[in-house]
Order: structure tokens, then C-alpha cells, then sequence
């Protein structure tokens, strides 16, 4: 059992209050997003108000827990109650949650993004539970006139043994609304979890699944106008001039403008600052009058070419072929390949993704003279209500942001654009505006997964040990390169080397940034040097992290070398590895990232050319698993968009401009494309949580090219993968 404080820091305390009508409230600027509606019938408690950030109990003993973090499908508004409804030891049924605004005055890192919701909030939201609880037990114990030690508490009930007293926390909450806030307070020993560990139901699954309004396409306020905007149709150029004589006098268009959403930033920052907007009474009306609308685009630079797919790689391979930035180095490596009885040597690219939310970006926005409201879907409330404070010189104090649920994200609202424009066209209009992008406007926007290219070059000595291993890696515009990931510390001479290549093609986080590739170039290369050493691929990265853990190389391997290796061995057994392995076309890929280990093992077939993949095992070390269904769903949803993304996806350029605008020429994977079965199993463990949302994601795309290579014979090295034939 912990004794942890209630006071961290300056900003980081509990404090509690008596709600109107009775009950208790807790406040606490540590706790980062919970769950739920009253989906269970419970009797509100009388006089209630809805007061931001904090944990309340009613005299009823209903409990309420805001939710501050956006919830982007990764189900925190289950999984974060939960652990505050665990150490509170509250039924679960009496649990209800409400969405937060943004309150930087009471909550902190109100941020869906890095997988870091649960493992940023554990210990915060634990210790509101566990304040509440004391506080509960005191005010009994003053009650009933016994020592606070005897008194327990069950399920919502507070219990004096020998006397025989109860009372629900309804019952106690206005008195112990008058208990100071303890100093510090006992959490749980994990083995006396009730509700962490055990699975829940989507608190939001019902209105999901009847349509109830949740999402930001879905808010509506009285007298809101419609807005959409026009952007240039290809990176490296800006507006010229536009003629609306067509459009403006279209039934319900209410006006025709440009906006600049940075004017500050140069116009070759990447992003399309500057913006034809179109304002109406109706989506329908005013998309009619965009199709009408007449606009010239000219160079940002007339001196350089704009961009296309074909300079993208040529560019990619000029640079990878050089010498470049060394950021780790250890050991000599240029000796070991100099005295290596064999080498190998493997190049590896992926393409610009688009994020393909199912949800388009949209936000609402009402300014007045010296206030906004804001509400919408947002991965960063707090950085975007301060864009729109900049911009609109609207002190933050007087802005108000609402989240609603985000309909798919991936790191696509990390990047609030579309929060400015629409506070830039309401500011305008002088009236409340909602902004919605088309699929074409979002498809075509930016913010893209960059192109990668990677080298990869390993030495193997006459017994096959690897003894040098060099990695040179870059993009367009960003190098993915995580230099002292595995198995960086597993290998003697190790060089890794970065670079990246200017662009007017604007980029930003992707599910697993770098990750997402750097995992399926290392895995599939490792097998190939698993291949060339002549040893069994898990074998041969079991036998890497021994040296990891026990004579690691280097003092900065950002890795678990125990943990890494539990994946792999719980992967072989449950996939049955080393019994049939031999008899299906399988491959293996293992990787870390966002703080957690995942290992996969797939099975494919071949079916008149095409790969059929059967089923997919992972193996993964999240830490403590608070909601099983929500993790085994996330695991399974990480997978399926892996492979769709290694098999199918792909954004690419012509003349700056994208070639793919919608779904019927971006490919993603189909429902009869997913594997017919995913077999999800966690490491038991009693480390803090970590990572969900990302980490599935990465190491199954190389585990498909492994699988790839023995059913046909022939390496993946260039995504998408269905751009090379699968002939056996």
C-alpha cells in the first residue's frame, strides 16, 4: 500500500467544498480525463450545479467525475473513472462523468496525444479517489463516535464492524466536506483491485451507436452560420486574386473574404496561411457557391519547381546514399564492416500519409468584441485557445473552449488551423460561425505522415554474430530516426546517422510518429540479418537483448531490455512458434515505443496472388491494464490499421499537388482485407500503466513483410506493399 501527498506543487493540490442541496467535492488540478453518462438510471442528486474539474458526491451517493481530456476514441471516459472510482471504492453503477471544458486553472496537460492520458493521470487520479475516501471514513468515524481505523468502506458504503453501523457516502458527504484535506493519503495495493483490471463498457457506446449528438459536426447554436474555405490546390502556391461575381449572390451565401491565419509566418512555412472563405446559411448552399467560385493561384517562389512524388524519391536517394549528421555512435564501426565475413545492406522508404479522420476537421467559434467561445473537436485545446488569443488579440481569460468528442484524430488535431480560421471568420461575420472541411479540403490541407527513406547496413563475423550494425535515416521534411531505440545497446559498433530535406509540404504527428516507420524497416531488415546469420528471427533478437540487459552498450537506450525480451517470449508461446512455425507462412516483429512493448506474430496465405492474413497474435506490456475490452480494442483497431496502411496507403504529388483527394483514390483497408482473427494477450504486470492508442501500431506492419517474404519468396521493402506483385 502507497502513502502518497496530496500537494505536489504550487498548482497541484486538493481542496473541498459542500455542494448546494448537500454533498461532498473534491478538486484536484492533477486529474486528466474520465468517463460516462447516466446510462443507469440513478436519482440525481437535488441542486447539483455543474462546477468544472472536480470529482463530486451527491447526498444520494451518486458520484461525478469531469472529464478534462479529449476523448478521441481511445476511451479514457471509461478507463480514467475507473481508476478514480477504484480507489474511491464506489459501486461502479453510481459512477457518472461529464466532459470538461478547457480549465488550465484546475486541470493540466488537457491533451489527447503520445498515449499519455492514462500513464500521465494514474497517480493524480488514484489520489482524488483515495482524498475522497479518507475524507469519507473521518467524517463517519466523527459521526459515529470510533476510532477512523475501524472504519471501512465497501461499494459505496462506509462500515463500522463491531457496531454494526453504515451509511452510504451520500449520507457523509456533507460532513465530510468539512474534513480538512489529509496531507497525504494510503492507496490500494494492486492486488486488492475490484474495478481496475476488469472490463467495462464504453460509457458513450449507446449514444455512439443511436446517434445521439456527440461530435463536433453535430454542435449547433441558434443564429450559426455555415463556413467552408478554399486553399490552394498545390503546395508552393498562394492566392492571386479570386472573382465571387459568380457565387456572392447565390441563395443563402452571406459573404466572400480572405483570411491570413498566420501573417507573421513566412508564406514557405508549409502551411496554406492565407484562405478564401465562403459564409452561408447551409452547408448545401454554401458548398453550391464554392463549385461556382473563380480563383488564381500563382508561385510562392517562381524560382524553384514545385514538388512531385518522382523529385521526392530521387531527392531520397541522393541523400541516403551520403554520409550524413552522426548522432550515436559506439564502438568502431567502420572497422567491424572492414573485418565482417559477411555484410548486408538494405534501403527501405515509405510515403506521405494523409490522416483521413472519419470525422473532418470542423470547430464552432462565437467572438464578440473581447470574448470567444469555442467549441469543437481538438486534440490541444489549450495551445489552440492561445493561437486564437494571439491571432484575434482576445486575452485568454475571456476565451471558453468546449471539447467534444473527436471523430478519429491520430495527431491530425494536434494541429488546431482550422480553430483560428474559424475564429478569424466568425470575428468577421460578427456572429457564431461553424467551419467544416469537405473530405477533398482535409484530404489535401497538409499535416501529413512525412516520406521516409532508411539505410540499413549489418556486419556479421565468421560465427554469424552481428557485430556491426549502421543505420542512416531520413525525410521529407523530417527525419523519423530514433537513435537509441533497439538494438542500439545490443551491438558493439553501432552508427546511426540522420538527415531530412526542405519542403512546402506540411507535416505533423501520425499515430505513432517515426514509429510507424522506423519499426517496419528495422524489424524486416533484423529478419533479413536473422536469415543471412542463419538463426531463428526471435531467437536471434532474444539473444540481442541478453547483451542489452546484461552488458548493454551505450548509458542512453531509451528500452527495457527484460521487458522487451517478455513480448517476444510470450508471443512464441501463445502463436505456438517453435511447434508449427515451420508449416505457415508467418512473420515476427517486435518493437517500443510510447513506453510500452508489443510483439506480433502473423499468419498469411496466398489465395490467386493476393495475401489472405489469417491471424494476427500480439503480445503486449502496457503496465497494469485498467480496462481490458478498451485495451484488446485498441489493440485489435492498431493492428488492422497497420496493415492497412503498409499494404494500401499512400499520398502521393504531381506539381505540388496531392493526386489522392478522397477515398475513392486513397486506399485504405477493407473490411474483407483485416485479418479473420487477432489474438490479444498482456504481460502481467504491476508497473504504473502506459501507452495504448500507439504502440499496436508499428511492429505488425513488419511482421506482415516477414510473413510476406515466406509466402513469396520476395522482401517488402517499399510501401505501400500491393505496389509490388505477391507472386509466389
Amino acid at each position: 500500500m502507497a502513502t502518497v501527498k496530496t500537494k505536489f506543487n504550487r498548482r497541484s493540490f486538493i481542496k473541498s467544498s459542500v455542494l448546494a442541496g448537500g454533498g461532498l467535492l473534491i478538486g484536484f488540478n492533477w486529474l486528466a480525463a474520465a468517463c460516462s453518462s447516466n446510462s443507469s438510471g440513478q436519482k440525481m442528486p437535488e441542486n447539483w450545479t455543474d462546477i468544472n474539474g472536480y470529482l463530486k458526491i451527491g447526498e444520494n451517493g451518486v458520484v461525478t467525475i469531469m472529464s478534462p481530456n479529449p476523448e478521441i476514441g481511445q476511451n479514457v471516459k471509461t478507463s480514467m473513472p475507473m481508476i478514480v472510482a477504484e480507489e474511491l471504492d464506489v459501486d461502479w453503477k453510481n459512477v457518472i462523468v461529464e466532459q470538461a471544458p478547457l480549465n488550465t486553472d484546475v486541470f493540466t496537460r488537457q491533451v489527447a496525444g503520445g498515449s499519455q492520458s492514462i500513464r500521465q493521470s494514474w497517480s493524480g487520479l488514484r489520489t482524488v479517489g483515495a482524498t475522497a475516501r479518507t475524507m469519507l471514513r473521518e467524517a463517519a468515524a466523527k459521526e459515529w463516535q470510533v476510532p477512523v481505523e475501524e472504519v471501512s468502506t465497501e461499494a459505496g458504503m462506509l462500515i463500522h464492524k463491531s457496531s454494526g453501523k453504515k451509511a452510504g457516502y451520500g449520507e457523509m458527504a456533507t460532513q465530510a466536506a468539512q474534513i480538512p484535506v489529509p496531507d497525504e493519503v494510503k492507496l490500494k495495493d494492486t492486488k486488492d483491485f475490484k474495478i481496475i483490471g476488469t472490463s467495462r463498457k464504453n460509457v458513450d457506446g449507446h449514444k455512439i451507436v443511436t446517434g445521439q449528438p456527440l461530435f463536433g459536426l453535430d454542435y449547433k447554436k441558434e443564429g450559426m452560420l455555415i463556413a467552408m474555405m478554399v486553399h490552394p490546390p498545390a503546395f508552393g502556391l498562394k492566392l492571386k486574386s479570386f472573382d465571387d461575381s459568380s457565387a456572392i449572390n447565390m441563395p443563402g451565401i452571406k459573404d466572400i473574404f480572405t483570411i491570413n491565419t498566420n501573417p507573421e509566418e513566412k508564406p514557405d512555412s508549409g502551411a496554406f496561411n492565407e484562405l478564401v472563405i465562403l459564409v452561408g446559411n447551409s452547408t448545401w448552399e454554401v458548398l453550391s457557391a464554392k463549385q461556382a467560385l473563380n480563383v488564381e493561384w500563382e508561385p510562392v517562389d517562381p524560382s524553384k519547381a514545385l514538388e512531385s512524388t518522382a523529385s521526392h524519391n530521387k531527392l531520397m536517394a541522393e541523400m541516403g546514399a551520403k554520409t550524413r549528421e552522426v548522432v550515436r555512435k559506439d564502438g568502431d564501426p567502420d572497422n567491424a564492416f572492414k573485418k565482417a565475413a559477411k555484410t548486408i545492406e538494405r534501403v527501405y522508404t515509405a510515403p506521405f500519409l494523409a490522416h483521413n479522420t472519419m470525422e473532418p476537421m470542423n470547430f464552432f467559434a462565437d467572438v464578440k468584441e473581447n470574448t470567444a467561445e469555442l467549441a469543437g473537436p481538438i486534440q490541444t485545446p489549450e495551445g489552440s485557445r492561445n493561437n486564437v488569443s494571439k491571432r484575434l488579440g482576445i486575452p485568454v481569460e475571456n476565451i471558453t473552449l468546449e471539447l467534444t468528442r473527436i471523430g478519429g484524430g491520430f495527431g491530425r488535431r494536434l494541429n488546431g488551423n482550422f480553430v483560428v480560421e474559424a475564429a478569424l471568420i466568425s470575428q468577421k461575420m460578427k456572429a457564431p460561425v461553424k467551419l467544416i472541411y469537405t473530405r477533398e479540403d482535409d484530404m489535401t490541407f497538409g499535416i501529413y505522415r512525412p516520406a521516409y527513406h532508411a539505410l540499413y547496413r549489418a556486419a556479421l563475423d565468421a560465427d554469424n554474430n552481428l557485430i556491426g550494425f549502421h543505420v542512416r535515416m531520413g525525410g521529407i521534411p523530417q527525419s523519423p530516426l530514433h537513435q537509441n531505440r533497439f538494438p542500439a545497446g545490443a551491438v558493439e559498433n553501432y552508427l546511426a546517422e540522420r538527415w531530412s530535406a526542405d519542403s512546402y509540404i506540411s507535416v505533423g504527428a501520425f499515430r505513432a510518429p517515426r514509429s510507424n516507420f522506423n519499426a517496419v524497416a528495422e524489424q524486416s531488415f533484423l529478419d533479413e540479418v536473422a536469415e543471412l546469420a542463419g538463426k531463428d528471427p526471435i531467437q536471434f533478437r532474444l539473444d540481442l537483448l541478453k547483451r542489452a540487459k546484461e552488458n548493454p552498450v551505450g548509458e542512453k537506450n531509451d528500452y527495457d531490455a527484460a521487458r522487451y525480451a517478455g513480448v517476444l517470449e510470450l508471443v512464441r508461446e501463445k502463436a505456438g512458434w517453435d511447434s508449427d512455425s515451420a508449416h505457415k507462412n508467418r512473420g515476427v516483429a517486435a518493437y517500443f515505443c510510447h513506453n510500452s512493448y508489443v510483439a506480433n506474430v502473423l499468419d498469411v496465405t496466398m489465395n490467386n496472388g493476393e495475401p489472405i492474413i489469417q491471424k494476427v497474435y500480439a503480445a503486449i506490456d502496457c503496465g497494469i491494464v485498467v480496462n481490458p475490452d478498451a485495451a484488446v480494442n485498441m489493440a485489435e483497431g492498431g493492428i488492422v490499421d497497420g496493415i492497412g496502411h503498409a499494404m494500401y496507403s499512400q499520398l502521393t504529388f504531381n506539381n505540388g499537388q496531392p493526386e489522392q483527394d478522397n477515398f475513392d483514390s486513397y486506399r485504405l483497408i477493407r473490411n474483407a482485407e483485416a485479418p479473420k482473427s487477432i489474438e490479444v494477450h498482456f504481460v502481467e504486470s504491476e508497473f504504473d500503466p502506459t501507452g495504448m492508442g500507439e504502440p499496436p501500431f508499428p511492429p505488425v506492419m513488419a511482421a506482415l513483410a516477414n510473413a510476406l517474404y515466406k509466402a513469396t519468396g520476395k522482401r517488402y521493402y517499399h510501401q505501400p506493399f500491393v505496389n509490388n506483385t505477391f507472386d509466389v
